[in-house]
């Protein structure tokens, strides 16, 4: 069923941050668009702190004043926890001892148009993802919550959306569609584009405490609204610690699937157990309130052969995601959206749907998911690496600038460079005093490339 003309000029399937962020973007450029949503918002989600590099996103929208009005916890930087002691076992290497109990402040970089703010903020998913959908509303695009998406049929002219409302099927046809469908990745799947993570197969248990004691691990007060990460003294298992109000924090574990147990029964136990290596956390933990049910995550890493086709894009989870630990979700959804929206409005204004008119778009994201995805490689295949170049004043501002997720516009930045072959030297020298503490998820990562 085509029409000579479209009933939208895009359709976004997902109204999470991407596709929220997708609609705000394109409805404000006086774009007509629909966003098909199969739940009903709010609902719970994870991926509940955010990156710096997502306010910038907010400011465009005109929707930091909300952000404001509805008192997100502020979040002004990360710490990283090794020990609930510094174990010392690693010596120093050039010169500098790594610290084990590390923190880092995003106001010590500024960003670029964001100089008078330096905080992001955690988020309650169910508020915020039902915020931003209603503020695309607002702004003039079209939602369809409740329905679910059945399939996308690409025909000579324009592609066409087929859902069911109640037993009917019923369709609308766009110019385009963009897909924002989240780790439900449904035109890489309908495609066939999507190719998993050989790599990182994380899974993640998490659930939300009331009562949880942060000044436990806190140096100072500041730090009490940070993100921490807690390392474990298991292969590749970490914990997050986020705050959600005054008194409710957000904790998961994550760890590799072989880890992960099978039954919800022993996924709990497994919960304990796993934060039992830490005395002091699940000491501090069981004096609290678990105020949720826990929920598990699963499959988190992928990539899709292509982002982008005629007629259609890839934007946020439903491109690409990759392990959660630098909080990277919603930045990414947020920020491919904010790349993505200006391809389309030149394909819009040139008439040009052909793969070629999203290249921009595409490149840009690859390259910073290809950063983010190395990132992340070097931090799991040498933990102690990580709070090292935190540690040395020489690195500490590049290593922040991808924290405040400003990854995409080098190919490949100088501090990444660095710790890539700083972990070859490591893997290829068995008396590095370091050698005994590499991880086995990315075994041997960057042998070849030095």
């Amino acid at each position: 069923m085509n029409h000579s003309v479209p009933d939208f000029e895009v359709g976004i399937i997902g109204g999470g941050p991407a596709g929220a962020g997708m609609a705000c973007y394109l409805a404000k450029a006086g774009v007509k668009c629909v966003v098909f949503e199969r739940e009903l918002f709010p609902r719970p989600h994870v991926g509940e702190s955010l990156v710096p590099s997502s306010t910038r996103v907010f400011k465009d929208l005109d929707f930091l004043g909300q952000m404001e009005e509805a008192k997100f916890p502020h979040k002004f930087g990360a710490v990283w926890t090794t020990n609930d002691e510094n174990p010392g076992y690693v010596h120093d290497l050039e010169g500098l001892t790594p610290e084990y109990n590390v923190d880092i402040r995003f106001e010590e970089r500024k960003q670029e148009g964001m100089e008078d703010r330096n905080y992001t903020y955690h988020v309650d998913r169910g508020k915020f993802d039902l915020m931003l959908l209603q503020h695309a509303q607002k702004l003039g695009a079209t939602v369809y919550d409740g329905v679910k998406v059945a399939r996308v049929d690409f025909g000579p002219e324009y592609p066409d959306v087929y859902f069911n409302i109640g037993p009917k099927e019923m369709s609308v046809n766009c110019k385009m569609v963009v897909d924002c469908s989240g780790r439900q990745t449904f035109l890489g799947n309908q495609l066939k584009l999507k190719v998993k993570d050989t790599v990182f197969d994380q899974y993640a248990i998490h659930s939300w405490f009331d009562g949880y004691d942060r000044k436990v691990f806190a140096k100072r007060d500041t730090n009490l609204d940070y993100i921490y990460i807690h390392f474990l003294p298991i292969s590749n298992t970490w914990i997050w610690q986020i705050p959600i109000t005054d008194t409710v924090t957000s904790l998961g574990v994550v760890t590799q699937k072989k880890n992960f147990a099978k039954s919800k029964e022993d996924r709990e136990k497994f919960f304990w157990e796993t934060v039992g290596s830490r005395p002091l956390i699940a000491e501090t933990l069981r004096k609290s309130d678990r105020i949720r049910p826990f929920k598990d995550e699963g499959d988190y890493s992928y990539a899709m052969k292509q982002l982008v086709g005629d007629r259609f894009m890839l934007v946020g989870d439903a491109g690409r995601f990759v392990d959660p630990i630098f909080s990277t979700g919603v930045s990414i959804a947020l920020n491919s959206a904010r790349f993505a929206h200006k391809d389309i409005l030149t394909a819009l204004e040139k008439n040009d749907f052909s793969r070629e008119a999203f290249s921009e778009y595409e490149t840009k994201l690859r390259r910073g998911t290809k950063n983010w995805y190395e990132f992340i490689s070097v931090y799991y295949r040498l933990n102690v690496l990580f709070t090292y170049f935190i540690s040395d004043h020489n690195y500490r501002l590049d290593v922040l600038k991808l924290l405040q997720g400003d990854v995409y516009d080098e190919d490949a930045p100088e501090v990444l460079t660095k710790m890539k072959a700083m972990v070859s030297k490591v893997e290829q020298n068995e008396k590095h005093p370091w050698h005994k503490l590499l991880g086995n998820l990315t075994s041997d990562a960057f042998r070849p490339q030095f």
